[in-house]
């Protein structure tokens, strides 16, 4: 982890903590019709909480025909966390689930011991052409939680609660925050906030747990006087309070939570806490012992042939979301 010298904080004062613990500016990733920003893992940090894997996608403008096509494939040992800002995406998976995606709802799927899924643009959009902009994230699971069957929880825009106060519109994705909680249950304490300040507006984040961070959308924004631009991950210091203001209209994403009893090994889609189940998995994948995702059976991503990764996330580029 990246740190520089600064003078002891005064014992009690929590004012002379530095509340950014870490910066870091993701590698952006061209995909052609879609640039997409990958924020953890990074050499810098694997984890915030239980989040070790934080996507940018977009915003990208789809012409006629033009879309998303992320063939069936797996997950194990993790939950994903799909959110949009703008547009859809058509959601499949093996245990038979047909979503919309939609901007403002939450989807969280437990892959546990194995799931399979398909992330798409439905056929009416490709004709129409759309605007998308959104997030991906994924969650690790306690080690008691990785076998776990896996599953598929949806809950829409009205379902989770905003709470608006002068400049600041705030939408609770998962966790608990301000007297209020999101529906979403997690396996493990769990913080994820769709915060939206006017300009000139101001906001205090609170030092609910160790593990925090901001991730700016657009802005810019500064963090205790000091500027910060969009498409940056702040990491926030441990029980440290930052108070952040919009020097223009900015969107930002507040996350973190709990961490994880011990380090993560990550490869591809593979989440998991024993590498050796990664392998297995790898081998699973292989020789087609998956379920197939039901309405999307004719195409799949391939293993990628690469050598043995039993190693802590590094920020590789062998990701597939």
């Amino acid at each position: 982890m990246s740190w520089s010298p600064c003078p002891d904080p005064t014992l009690g004062d929590a004012e002379s903590v530095d509340a950014i613990e870490t910066v870091i500016v993701p590698r952006a990733v061209d995909l052609g019709e879609m640039t997409v920003r990958r924020a953890l893992p990074s050499t810098a940090r694997q984890m915030v909480g239980p989040f070790i894997f934080f996507d940018q996608m977009g915003p990208a403008e789809f012409l006629t025909d033009q879309g998303i096509d992320v063939r069936p494939h797996p997950h194990i040992n993790l939950a994903t966390v799909t959110y949009l800002l703008e547009g859809e995406i058509l959601h499949r998976d093996s245990l038979g689930t047909e979503q919309a995606i939609r901007p403002g709802a939450v989807n969280w799927m437990r892959a546990g011991r194995g799931i399979v899924h398909s992330e798409r643009t439905a056929p009416e959009l490709k004709r129409t052409g759309q605007r998308l902009f959104g997030l991906q994230t994924w969650m690790a699971l306690p080690a008691a939680a990785e076998e776990s069957d896996p599953a598929f929880i949806h809950h829409g825009e009205p379902d989770l609660p905003t709470i608006e106060d002068g400049a600041l519109t705030l939408r609770l994705i998962a966790g608990a925050l301000h007297g209020v909680r999101s529906p979403l249950a997690t396996a493990s304490e769990t913080l994820y906030a769709d915060i939206a300040l006017a300009a000139g507006g101001t906001y205090r984040v609170e030092a609910t747990h160790d593990e925090r961070a901001l991730y700016i959308l657009t802005g810019p924004i500064a963090v205790d006087g000091k500027t910060h631009e969009p498409g940056t991950l702040l990491i926030l210091a441990p029980r440290a309070e930052a108070v952040i203001t919009a020097e223009r209209d900015a969107r930002l994403m507040l996350f973190g939570g709990e961490p994880m009893e011990g380090p993560r090994y990550i490869w591809w889609n593979f989440v998991s806490s024993r590498p050796e189940r990664i392998e297995q998995a790898k081998e699973e994948w292989r020789r087609g012992r998956f379920d197939t995702v039901p309405g999307d059976e004719a195409e799949f991503i391939p293993l990628p042939e690469t050598n043995s990764p039993q190693q802590r996330a590094t920020g590789r580029e062998d990701h597939q979301t």
